[in-house]
Parts: C-alpha cells; sequence; structure tokens
C-alpha cells in the first residue's frame, strides 16, 4: 500500500482524520506518513490487541517531544515498555485503582462542587469547563496532598488544564502548555524534595508521599524531576474529567430528555452516562506506538520503526460495534459487558499491566458523580456557541457550556 503524506490533512480534518481515510479506501487499515514518517493506522478491538502487544508496538521513543514536553513529561510512565514500565504502572495501580482511594477522591470532588455552587449562583453565569477544572483541581490536590494555597487554585486549575489543552498544536496554545509545565513541574520538584528531607509534611500514603518514596525497578528513588512529572500525571488526567463534565452539559443540553433519570441518581444510569459521554465525544484522536521489528498486520507489511496508531475516536464511533453510533444513547451500557479492546477513549487492554491509562476508574466514577450533580443543578443556558470542532484537538464545546445557575437542585 502506497504512503502518501498526511500531515496538512490530519491539520485540515483532525479527529477525522483516519476515519476518513479508512472509509475512503474500505478498510480497517491504512498506510500514511506524517512528517516523512511512516505511519500504519489501525481499527477495530483485534488491532487494538495488536497495538497493546509490546512484540508488535513499544512506547519507549515513540511519544513526540512536543507531547512530552506538554501532555505527559519527559521520563513519564508513558514513555517506558518492559520492566521499566511494569515497576512504575505498579505506582499508579496502587494509586488509581484502588476502590477506598477512588471513593474517597469522589467524596472531595463533590464537596468541593457543592461548596462552588453558591458563588455560581451568586456570580449568575459561569462556564462549565472552567468551573470544573477549578472543582476537580481543589479535589484532587487536597487527595494527594499537594498544598494549594488559598488563592492558587483557579491558575493551578488553568495550568493543569493547559497542558491537556496544547498538546497538538504549534501555536499558542503549546507554548502555554509548555509554560504551564515549566511552573508546576518546578513547584513539585521542590515538594518532593521536601518530603525526603522532612521539610514538607505529605499525609503518609498521599499521592505526594508515595511518589516520593517510590523505588524503580533497579532499586532507586525516582529522581525529583521525573517523581514531579508522575505527580503530574496524577492531578493532569483527573482536572481534565473537566471536557466530559463540559460535554455532559453539552449532551443535556441537546437531549434533556435524559434529564430526569440522571437527576434521580440512579447509579446504573449515571454510570451508562459516563460510558457513553467517554465513547460519543472527542477526546483522544488516537494513540500509538512504533513497531519494533518488522511484522504483519491485516495483510500489510509493517517496516521496523513504523509509527502505528490506533484509531481511537474512529474505533468508539465503529457501527459494528456501536449501533447508530452517532445517537447519544447511554442505554446501550445498561447490562452490557465492555471488552478491554472496545471502548477505547483513553486506550485499550488491561489497566493494570498493560499501557491503558490506570485512571480510567477514577474518570468513571468521578464523571458519574458529576453529572449527576449538574442534572440536578436549577440553571438555563444563555444564547452561545456550543458547535464542537473536530479540526480542534482536543475538543470542546466553543462556549465552554454557559450556564446561568439559579441553585443545586435536589434528586428524585
Amino acid at each position: 500500500m502506497r504512503r502518501l503524506e498526511n500531515s496538512l490533512l490530519l491539520i485540515a480534518k483532525g479527529y477525522g482524520w483516519l476515519p476518513d481515510a479508512r472509509r475512503a479506501r474500505g478498510r480497517r487499515t491504512v498506510a500514511a506518513r506524517l512528517g516523512g514518517l511512516p505511519v500504519l493506522g489501525i481499527e477495530g478491538p483485534a488491532a487494538a490487541r495488536f497495538l497493546y502487544d509490546e512484540d508488535h508496538v513499544r512506547r519507549a521513543h515513540a511519544v513526540p517531544e512536543p507531547v512530552q514536553g506538554t501532555l505527559f513529561g519527559k521520563g513519564a510512565v508513558h514513555t517506558l515498555d518492559g520492566a521499566a514500565h511494569r515497576a512504575r504502572k505498579a505506582l499508579f495501580v496502587g494509586l488509581l485503582m484502588d476502590d477506598d482511594r477512588v471513593a474517597a477522591l469522589v467524596d472531595r470532588v463533590t464537596a468541593a462542587w457543592d461548596t462552588a455552587v453558591p458563588g455560581w449562583v451568586q456570580r449568575g453565569e459561569v462556564v462549565l469547563f472552567d468551573e470544573a477544572a477549578e472543582v476537580l483541581t481543589r479535589a484532587v490536590c487536597g487527595w494527594a496532598g499537594v498544598p494549594v494555597a488559598d488563592g492558587d487554585a483557579p491558575s493551578l486549575a488553568r495550568d493543569l488544564t493547559a497542558m491537556v489543552d496544547g498538546f497538538a498544536t504549534a501555536g499558542p496554545r503549546h507554548w502555554r502548555a509548555r509554560r504551564a509545565r515549566g511552573r508546576r513541574e518546578a513547584q513539585l520538584v521542590g515538594l518532593v524534595q521536601g518530603v525526603r528531607d522532612g521539610t514538607v509534611a505529605a499525609p503518609p500514603g498521599s499521592v505526594l508521599d508515595t511518589v516520593a518514596r517510590h523505588r524503580d525497578a533497579g532499586g532507586e528513588l525516582l529522581d525529583p524531576h521525573t517523581a514531579a512529572v508522575e505527580v503530574l500525571n496524577v492531578l493532569r488526567p483527573t482536572v481534565a474529567v473537566c471536557w466530559f463534565v463540559a460535554f455532559s452539559g453539552h449532551a443535556l443540553a441537546r437531549w434533556p430528555q435524559h434529564r430526569p433519570r440522571l437527576a434521580s441518581g440512579d447509579a446504573a444510569f449515571a454510570e451508562a452516562w459516563a460510558h457513553e459521554t467517554r465513547r460519543f465525544y472527542p477526546f483522544a484522536p488516537f494513540i500509538g506506538g512504533r513497531a519494533p521489528r518488522a511484522v504483519e498486520w491485516d495483510g500489510e507489511r509493517v517496516p521496523a520503526g513504523t509509527m502505528v496508531l490506533l484509531d481511537l475516536y474512529g474505533q468508539d464511533h465503529d457501527p459494528d460495534l456501536w449501533g447508530d453510533p452517532y445517537a447519544f444513547r447511554p442505554e446501550r451500557f445498561l447490562d452490557r459487558e465492555i471488552g478491554p479492546f472496545e471502548l477505547v477513549p483513553q486506550g485499550g487492554g488491561d489497566p493494570s499491566t498493560g499501557h491503558r491509562c490506570p485512571g480510567e476508574q477514577v474518570t468513571i466514577a468521578v464523571l458519574s458523580a458529576l453529572a449527576v450533580r449538574l442534572a440536578r443543578l436549577r440553571a438555563d443556558l444563555p444564547e452561545q456557541d456550543l458547535s464542537i470542532s473536530l479540526r480542534r484537538i482536543p475538543a470542546r464545546p466553543a462556549s465552554g457550556v454557559r450556564l446561568r445557575v439559579r441553585g443545586a437542585g435536589t434528586g428524585g
């Protein structure tokens, strides 16, 4: 299959690039070039399984520097493979996949939301995306043992969202993300060093305490910079749930018939809502790694060094997996088992051992809780631009979802 340069098409189409390329060729697999490098775009549960097999695809040396410099941080767990990855991943599994820890974080998030609502009522009109980011920042930092000065939460929230917002662009958003990462890494380096020398008191077992004392596969403490990076890799993705909260606001505006059931506190429906929001709305366009040796997939030769990209957005809208995929129907996830390589907004596979995000459980739990509170909120939507451009990565409602808040409301 001939590989054509696709960088301009990616810029022009964003999330639609790989799905459009696959539809045009009538295949789940397409070969291309990005920045002169060979790329293979793949889609489907079997393709996801192929991507997460380290015999076929590896992450080491695969994450581009602009993404490391903004989204993940240099030296992050995302850039490791093999024993090094397993040792570092165990740190995150212990922090993010423990039911009691997750429940404690959800309690902090909902308490922070409830505390914030009266202020929203006084201000009259707020931007849901921004307010959710600040709520999540206050909650996750308290839970993680990261001290935040009274007036620093809004600027910290802006920095944490900037790191996500700027990873896929070469423009001002990208440089804003780099500056934000530099500020917060420097702050956390100081906290890590303080925990180690006894001048900073981190709650025992907290994220800050655990990461500061973690020893990697070789038995050595993480260097302070890498430790700071990994603390941010707990804070940043938790605050990034604000994207899904804003998407939930968008969904309630478009499909208000779901509001009563969501507001009732039906736990199964709230979780189904979280799954459908993550499936339906654009978050990550694709995820990838490099082939360490020449392999073959779907009849296509994959030379060593080829970048293999799993089409996350395309798979989450695959009609063979999701009947009527462009309809927003939370009920599709009621009483349905989700295979580890089917629903892939944050990647696929086993989050305990593979490269799938171990914070996915946190995302689902936090989003389920906040979606219920959002549905109960007594608020009106002023006239605004609720469009979502698929050219913008990461996508978000243009207005951020503006609300005129009148009160918290109650459940059914």
